[in-house]
């Protein structure tokens, strides 16, 4: 059984073809989404509607709970910019759309050949938990204890995966947004990230895909779609 795992598009949907035609060429047997699908990118709808169209489970994120409601107790700042462009984006959406969002889940459980699986966007206890390489500690503990062979989520826009106790967390990177987070300045990355994972004789594989797409591409959308701080937005492109 191979699943493909897909997350955070943001509004990318250039990105999003790109992983889609990949995930098609390898073929698996079920796409689950973890979530953070429409807020930031130049194309919100589109974004949307190409997942409705692929008719997967999709996670909640908070970017997407964002979408739905300010939030009043973000561990994030949010800026002025982040409003204007989530005004725009709530302009772009039909109603239809908001009610896919609404439907997104906290998680998606799978288990496949006796083996279970939990996706997630942060954490399986909240979409704002950040786990990265060098945490430890606390930043395990919402990991810990669900009885799954494996727990994906995105949030951080990593590729990575570690064992926590007798299971294994992985993350897909990101759709639409992939940086290097060790660079200066930050650079977005015309790279469409996502993983496979493959469940046979009662053993788990991961192997990470990047699917390069036109950054041209992504620029000509962004000029087109009236985002606010397009100009800005586009330039980050390398």
């Amino acid at each position: 059984m191979r699943v493909a795992l897909l997350s955070d598009q943001h509004a990318n949907d250039v990105a999003f073809r790109a992983a889609l035609a990949d995930v098609e060429r390898l073929g698996v047997h079920e796409i689950v989404c973890l979530g953070d699908v429409a807020q930031g990118g130049a194309e919100p709808a589109e974004t949307l509607e190409r997942l409705r169209a692929v008719g997967c489970a999709t996670v909640l994120g908070n970017a997407d709970a964002f979408l739905l409601e300010i939030p009043t107790d973000s561990p994030e700042p949010v800026t002025e910019q982040q409003l204007e462009v989530r005004e725009w984006t709530l302009s772009r959406l039909s109603a239809a759309q908001l009610d896919q969002i609404r439907a997104f889940e906290p998680v998606v459980r799978r288990e496949l050949e006796g083996v279970r699986l939990l996706f997630c966007h942060g954490s399986p206890a909240s979409y704002d938990d950040v786990l990265l390489p060098e945490l430890g500690g606390d930043a395990l503990e919402p990991f810990r204890g669900h009885d799954a062979a494996l727990v994906a989520g995105g949030h951080t826009h990593l590729q990575w995966t570690r064992r926590i106790d007798d299971g294994l967390y992985v993350n897909p990177g990101s759709v639409g947004i992939s940086y290097d987070r060790h660079a200066e300045p930050l650079v977005l990355r015309a790279l469409a990230e996502w993983a496979l994972v493959t469940v046979e004789h009662g053993a788990v594989a991961v192997e990470f895909r990047q699917v390069p797409y036109s950054p041209e591409d992504v620029r000509a959308a962004i000029a087109r779609s009236g985002r606010p701080y397009a100009d800005e937005w586009a330039a980050q492109w390398a």
